[in-house]
């Protein structure tokens, strides 16, 4: 099996160096300096593995079933944790779809299962989010798209990259979906708490059997580089074979991710932190909408919950070119190409990052970059 680099990770690899000025299209929450966190941490703490257990810390585990409303509802038991919510996406897929098996996806979507299912050798079913139909996800599509050969459907929720949300009454109708053919469903909530429409949905893990959540304290908490994420799912054997898995690979999580992510997971830090980072992305929320108002070339359905959108470019615009365009002088700004999601004609708008990104700089001079277009410069 050979995993083969996917668009948007090889745009990430090429452009890295680049040094841009400003990043219009930053996917998470401003991020927590490391200092924040100094009073709460024992200075003797031993940077081995947790000695305690190899699913992650007990502690960090209760909060990640209350985060995520399954307290009561799921058990501890029924948590591991990981490296991101990359790695429980890894961890499942890998031990549940074998060659031939089908798995479904929605495009625009998170592309790692379709990665790792053509790596494997299944057959991939795609459901096209439709951007006249506001990105929204086609239950019906999804009803047609799932057959008796269909071992996993894949979602994320809210969307990456649309921000579009599946409520309760749909993820019970996409789970009775899945429920008829006997298949797995995985929902990957990373943007899971930044609603900016209605409430957070529930997780699948609480709403079917073989519904498993994944997450991380990546996204909304801006705390990427801890890589720590996790997995929840009320089947033990899915949850072991994960952990078997990962024992071939991460083995173990590391201790400082474990530890500082429970200090971000009590109550008393993620409730302000959480309203801080809505209330960040509200405004460059309000901000990015204001600003494509004045675009005659560039519009978006905005988001309903999360930190990124696409926006549409204007015909003849090709999005790797434009992107290409920006990083370069005069204008020194990121954005990634719509292409990294199938959508080349799209480019990946986003509000998160806090005052480092520059944002404002970065929307004058993406703005500049289409009027020279327009003007044949």
């Amino acid at each position: 099996m050979k995993v083969k680099i996917h668009t948007l990770f090889q745009y990430l690899l090429e452009t890295t160096s680049m040094a841009p000025e400003a990043i219009v299209g930053f996917s998470l929450s401003e991020s927590p300096r490391l200092g924040a966190f100094l009073d709460d941490l024992d200075p003797d703490l031993p940077l081995d593995w947790n000695n305690r257990d190899f699913r992650g810390l007990p502690e960090l585990r209760t909060h990640v079933l209350a985060q995520a409303g399954l307290t009561g509802i799921c058990g501890i038991e029924d948590v591991l944790i990981t490296a991101g919510a990359a790695e429980a996406n890894y961890l499942s897929i890998m031990q549940l779809v074998q060659p031939g098996d089908e798995i479904v996806v929605e495009t625009p979507g998170w592309p790692q299962a379709e990665v790792l299912a053509r790596a494997i050798g299944a057959d991939i079913v795609t459901v096209e989010r439709r951007e006249e139909d506001s990105w929204k996800l086609s239950l019906d599509a999804l009803k047609a798209a799932v057959t008796q050969h269909t071992r996993l459907i894949f979602l994320s929720n809210p969307n990456n990259p649309t921000g579009q949300v599946l409520g309760k009454s749909e993820l019970e109708e996409i789970a009775g979906i899945a429920d008829k053919v006997g298949a797995w469903l995985l929902v990957d909530e990373v943007y899971a708490g930044l609603e900016w429409q209605g409430p957070r949905a529930p997780s699948i893990a609480g709403l079917y059997s073989k519904g498993i959540t994944t997450g991380s304290v990546s996204k909304a908490l801006g705390l990427q580089g801890l890589r720590t994420g996790w997995l929840i799912c009320s089947d033990p054997d899915l949850v072991m074979d994960a952990v078997i898995l990962r024992e071939n690979s991460s083995e173990i999580m590391n201790i400082m991710g474990e530890v500082i992510a429970e200090l971000a997971l009590r109550p008393d830090r993620l409730l302000p932190a959480m309203q801080a980072a809505r209330t960040a992305g509200m405004r460059n929320l309000a901000r990015m909408n204001d600003w494509l108002a004045t675009q005659p070339d560039l519009s978006w359905v905005p988001p309903q919950a999360g930190l990124i959108g696409l926006g549409r470019l204007p015909q003849g615009l090709d999005s790797d070119r434009f992107a290409r365009r920006l990083l370069e002088a005069p204008y020194r700004t990121f954005v990634l190409p719509g292409s990294a999601y199938g959508q080349p004609g799209h480019i990946r708008l986003g509000v998160g990052g806090g005052a480092d990104v520059k944002l404002e700089k970065g929307l004058g001079r993406v703005g500049q970059a289409l009027a020279d277009w327009r003007n044949g410069l």
